[in-house]
């Protein structure tokens, strides 16, 4: 692969990521609201529709191109990255992000039939799990693949 082609995908792959965190970070939020106006229907419908779009629109694609676009970067430009310690943390934590989308497309659907029974408080915690991942995989992508 040429250099120039590992800089595109690797460009492809910072915005896949970040797209795919926006969506993390914003659905649970969703959740919050809808947890806590769940008396509310004609803003609960409102609400419902934007977890549906957020959840299948965007996660989904971004959460996708994020995988491959980070699949043809190891397998094409840096197969050494599987020696690394530090990469497989990464890893872990990509696989930890990944079950956390599919829990998040199971309280969607939850919310759909109107059977979630988390409460806004839970939703608000639970939206820290992405953020303490993203935490570590820059660190572990950044700061120690640099430090060795």
């Amino acid at each position: 692969m040429s250099y120039e082609a590992y800089l595109w995908i690797k460009w492809l792959h910072y915005v896949a990521f970040i797209s795919w965190m926006a969506m993390l970070f914003y659905q649970p939020r969703l959740y919050v609201y809808h947890a806590e106006h769940i008396q509310n229907h004609g803003f609960v419908d409102v609400v419902k529709i934007q977890e549906s779009k957020l959840y299948n629109g965007i996660g989904w694609i971004a959460m996708g191109v994020t995988l491959l676009s980070g699949l043809a970067i190891l397998v094409f430009a840096k197969p050494e990255l599987m020696k690394a310690g530090y990469f497989h943390i990464k890893l872990l934590c990509v696989v930890i992000l990944i079950a956390y989308h599919f829990s998040l497309g199971y309280y969607l659907k939850q919310f759909k039939e109107n059977r979630c029974k988390k409460s806004g408080k839970f939703f608000r915690m639970y939206n820290e799990v992405p953020t303490i991942i993203m935490f570590i995989i820059i660190y572990a992508m950044i700061v120690k693949a640099n430090l060795i």
